[in-house]
């Protein structure tokens, strides 16, 4: 009875012990998990104050006044601080986190290795482009901007107050860039000319950066609204031009005569050792260059082969070179208007809104609506592309349609375009994304290259599941933009890595794309300036479907699409080897049903 006794106090401690311990665990685990927390959050709001432009695109308003500081010196401190922001993460205690916790975790620590090992190749020093750059930015800063008070009118005033200086800033950098060779293709960068031409206006009303003073709220006086508008004219008049002059005369003079003469990005310094660390960045990935070329190849092979079939149905009698010849050259497959264009996408995504509850269980709750791209940048504009909403919903996410040269926009290809970049493409993954609420800030913003781009194209194939392409012509658009994808696994590696010439890259892509020329050209020159990240679509696209391979052969009858996407989305945009090992493991889950 005694030993009984005592063998019963030794449990009860033994129990209590083990209790102690266990919620001893858990209390430590909460507190790495709220320090971890705290990193984000402190990093989050560092952001939104160091760029406070993405801030107001994010729907924060509270740094309206304020542009970035582009001067090196900044760059550099952000450089020390990301650094020192490595180190602390890496103190957190990765062993006692939860399961979403270490996903967290190492999601972060990964994107602060690849902002270091970035460092060493200097890319602010080429931080404008015909594509992309602070003085194409900055006239988009208007479009969302809120214009509801003086006062937003005021904040705006300021940023065009300091627009002068970020020019100075970037300048500068542009100017040691010249000095350690850093520097972008001649060619590409003539076409930035125009570009800041176009924003120089001797009367400032007739400016871009003026438009907000056209639609005032009816709320204000007319002393108010004269107000607004001599300020803002003044500001454009002895800031934004003399600003741009100043750009111009730099360009033309200073940095046009010393960019490189190659295209690619291993007549850089350390050009091979830079591709490399953008092929694995953008795709998420260890694919050497070679592999990715041969993945192009094998999926161009296998994507012609079934133009071939588009082309019996058409009854074309000649090869296939001279059918993509002449979908490409006939003028039934071209728009003759803009108008046409916007029409044409809008009742296309009209009739897709409706189909999408039969493959999605949750759909964004923030709108989507079509922008066209603006003149003064439309010439070196891509064909589409989306501009996600902010956090706040203050307005919807934009489809972005370039109406210029319509005679050259072709009709065939306009349902995978606006599946892409619309719904189900990007409008609907990164909406979809932004509202998890479960996930810290720093996973709300769509995610990475390889997955939205991945999902874009994917999105383009479910149009074919939803009913679409029944037009042949359709149908082959739809595998002409499926090529384009495979061919820049060529091309991207060919210009970058394998030394091939802008005319090789636009030739490769004219034998095998039925794309307008003007598009092309477009386009090679978007991956001469954006090296790596045209990659980022096919391979995307393939593991996403590899995976749903999988799991319509392993779950059998068991497979819903809608549950399917739900658990590819509800995650945000992971890199492909995390999303393979988070959906297998939802695959082992379902199997258990």
């Amino acid at each position: 009875m005694y030993r009984t006794y005592f063998l019963s106090i030794l449990c009860t401690i033994s129990i209590l012990s083990f209790a102690t311990l266990q919620v001893k665990a858990e209390t430590e685990s909460e507190k790495e998990v709220k320090k971890m927390h705290e990193i984000f959050d402190e990093n989050w709001e560092y952001y939104l104050e160091r760029y406070p432009t993405s801030a107001t695109y994010e729907g924060d308003h509270r740094f309206d006044d304020k542009l970035p500081d582009f001067s090196e010196k900044a760059i550099l401190k952000d450089r020390e601080r990301t650094k020192k922001v490595l180190k602390r993460i890496e103190a957190i205690n990765y062993e006692i986190l939860p399961k979403e916790e270490k996903l967290n975790l190492l999601l972060y620590k990964d994107g602060l290795e690849s902002q270091i090992e970035s460092f060493k190749f200097n890319y602010h020093l080429m931080p404008i482009g015909q594509q992309n750059g602070f003085h194409i930015s900055f006239p988009q800063i208007q479009g969302y901007s809120r214009f509801e008070s003086v006062k937003d009118y005021e904040n705006y005033i300021s940023r065009l107050n300091g627009y002068a200086e970020q020019i100075d800033n970037l300048i500068e950098r542009m100017k040691k860039g010249v000095e350690q060779k850093i520097v972008p293709p001649q060619k590409i960068m003539e076409k930035v000319v125009p570009q800041i031409q176009a924003l120089i206006k001797d009367d400032p009303k007739e400016s871009i950066l003026f438009k907000p003073a056209s639609k005032f709220p009816d709320s204000f006086s007319e002393a108010e609204k004269e107000g607004l508008s001599e300020k803002m004219a003044k500001a454009i008049s002895e800031k934004i031009n003399p600003a741009n002059q100043k750009l111009l005369e730099f360009f033309e003079k200073d940095y046009l005569p010393n960019c490189r003469e190659n295209f690619g990005t291993w007549s850089l310094p350390n050009g091979n050792e830079r591709y490399a660390y953008l092929a694995k960045s953008y795709t998420t990935t260890d694919l050497t260059p070679e592999e990715i070329a041969e993945l192009g190849k094998k999926e161009l092979k296998r994507i012609r082969a079934e133009m071939e079939t588009v082309k019996k149905k058409v009854s074309f009698e000649g090869s296939l070179d001279e059918f993509i010849t002449y979908v490409r050259e006939d003028k039934q497959f071209y728009a003759t208007s803009g108008e046409q264009l916007m029409k044409g996408f809008r009742e296309i995504l009209k009739k897709m809104d409706k189909e999408l509850p039969k493959f999605f269980k949750r759909l964004p709750e923030s709108e989507y609506d079509l922008k066209e791209i603006e003149e003064f940048r439309a010439l070196s504009a891509p064909v589409a592309y989306y501009y996600s909403a902010p956090e706040d919903r203050s307005r919807p996410g934009y489809f972005y349609v370039n109406t210029s040269l319509p005679e050259k926009r072709a009709l065939y290809t306009m349902e995978a375009l606006a599946f892409h970049e619309a719904v189900p493409g990007h409008h609907l993954q990164i909406a979809f994304t932004q509202e998890l609420k479960n996930l810290p800030k720093f996973r709300q913003g769509g995610g990475e290259t390889a997955f939205v781009e991945g999902w874009g194209l994917y999105a383009e194939s479910l149009g074919k599941e939803a009913g679409f392409y029944q037009d042949p012509y359709s149908d082959y658009g739809r595998l002409t933009f499926e090529a384009w994808r495979a061919v820049r696994l060529i091309v991207d590696t060919g210009m970058h890595y394998f030394k091939w010439t802008r005319e090789d890259a636009i030739a490769f892509c004219m034998k095998n794309l039925s794309l307008a020329e003007v598009d092309i050209e477009s386009e090679v020159e978007r991956y001469i300036s954006m090296p790596g990240q045209a990659l980022a679509y096919k391979i995307g696209e393939l593991k996403i479907k590899e995976i749903r391979a999988k799991a319509t052969k392993e779950l059998g009858n068991k497979f819903d699409i809608r549950e399917f996407h739900d658990a590819l989305l509800r995650n945000g945009g992971l890199p492909l080897s995390v999303l393979e090992k988070v959906m297998d493991e939802w695959i082992e889950q379902e199997k258990l049903k």
